[in-house]
């Protein structure tokens, strides 16, 4: 079963920012215009395919109920839980208990931890004998944050802020859990970090996974400032992908689930964008539906499962774009001369460049055909054209080059 809950705590104080949290709450601190933290944050969960949001709200819950209640997001629903007293972040997790599914992905809502989501939960749903995966990072001076002591892949100790400390593995605020945690919350108010992680740890519970990624807490005003000058305009490349031919095998007008087989090497492939930083981002000619042999209902339940089997497998796609028209359809509502979304024109390269934050100049498009290469050409990027084989040996240098860009960018 997929994981497809994210809860989020946004119910912190913020009391190293001062007065600039005295009204705001901190996960709603404005990062630019109308843009503030959380929405940043929710960008980077959604793409990783958690389309079911709970947001644990307390302090100054008003302005969280009113900027997010009922809204929907990319497609993700969003719910907002409202804690009756402070309860500290296990007890409102706890508070919650009857909304959260078997598996879920927990995050503070005032930390990014630019890295692939996918790899956390696909790690829990392999290990059945532990209740949890935290994302960890290596910092040169773990002073501000504590450390995290790992052995043989569990998380073994956490140790308080020490002045000094100099480096270690620090707790990034992101991991997936099992709902059985809440059987280590033993009182309120609870703390996650102070209570429920260090008996989880004597436990041997929990295990942690050091990644690499742009990392982010805005707890202090000088953090808020860096996350305004670092998110206000951040772009990413994207590696655009053909489906029919280059991620499953072609074997014409493609669209039952039964018959989904992949490329050797695509879901590595991706998985290997995923860890690059690139959005990963599908761009299909899809003439069955002109043409009368499926629907586009059929194309979504066939994205569907492929986004399914690639969560179990530690990867994702951010988005799939398809184009149904074509100038011989059937159907009058798809026959259209020359659509500009119709490869070789780059349509829905340009629809996905305004719709997601790409830095196209960056970008690549890997695809089969001509007409795929033609469209790369129109939108202004490059194009990578797949003749067969194992498709992540055929362009691991172009992911390569790619995730050296992202890496020059995060430093």
């Amino acid at each position: 079963m997929t994981t497809r809950q994210a809860v989020i705590l946004v119910g912190g104080k913020g009391t190293r920012l001062g007065a600039l949290a005295s009204t705001t709450p901190k996960p709603l601190m404005a990062i630019d215009g109308d843009i503030v933290f959380l929405d940043a944050l929710l960008l980077e969960i959604i793409r990783h395919g958690f389309d079911d949001i709970l947001l644990l709200a307390g302090h100054l819950h008003d302005s969280v109920l009113e900027r997010y209640q009922g809204r929907s997001i990319r497609g993700a629903s969003v719910r907002i839980v409202v804690e009756s007293a402070p309860a500290g972040t296990a007890g409102a997790l706890k508070n919650a208990a009857h909304l959260l599914d078997p598996i879920f992905l927990l995050a503070n809502g005032d930390t990014l931890f630019d890295i692939n989501l996918r790899r956390l939960s696909a790690g829990l749903e392999k290990r059945p004998d532990v209740l949890g995966v935290l994302a960890l990072r290596r910092e040169s001076d773990a002073t501000r944050y504590g450390s995290v002591k790992l052995q043989d892949g569990y998380v073994v100790a956490f140790h308080e802020k020490e002045r000094g400390s100099g480096p270690a593995s620090i707790n990034a605020g992101v991991g997936v859990f099992r709902r059985e945690i809440l059987t280590f919350v033993e009182s309120e108010p609870c703390s996650i970090e102070s209570d429920v992680y260090p008996r989880l740890a004597t436990a041997r519970a929990i295990l942690g996974d050091e990644l690499e990624g742009y990392f982010i807490d805005i707890g202090t005003p000088e953090s808020l400032d860096k996350a305004r000058r670092d998110l206000a305009d951040r772009r990413r490349p994207a590696v655009f992908f053909d489906r029919d031919g280059v991620l499953n095998r072609d074997s014409g007008y493609c669209h039952r689930v039964e018959d989904l087989e992949w490329i050797p090497g695509a879901v590595e492939a991706i998985r290997c964008v995923n860890e690059s930083g690139a959005f990963a981002i599908v761009v299909s000619n899809q003439a069955g539906v002109a043409r009368g042999l499926f629907r586009g209902a059929d194309i979504d339940r066939f994205h569907a499962a492929m986004s399914a089997q690639l969560a179990a497998a530690g990867a994702h796609i951010d988005a799939f774009y398809f184009c149904p028209y074509h100038p011989d359809a059937v159907d009058a509502e798809w026959r259209h001369t020359d659509h500009p979304d119709r490869k070789p024109n780059p349509g829905m390269i340009l629809r996905a460049s305004s719709e997601w934050p790409i830095d196209l100049g960056a970008s690549l498009l890997v695809g089969d055909k001509e007409s795929d290469m033609e469209a790369a050409r129109r939108a202004g990027i490059r194009g990578r054209l797949f003749s067969g084989g194992d498709l992540y040996a055929s362009i691991r240098w172009e992911i390569e080059r790619i995730a050296a860009h992202c890496a020059r960018a995060r430093s």
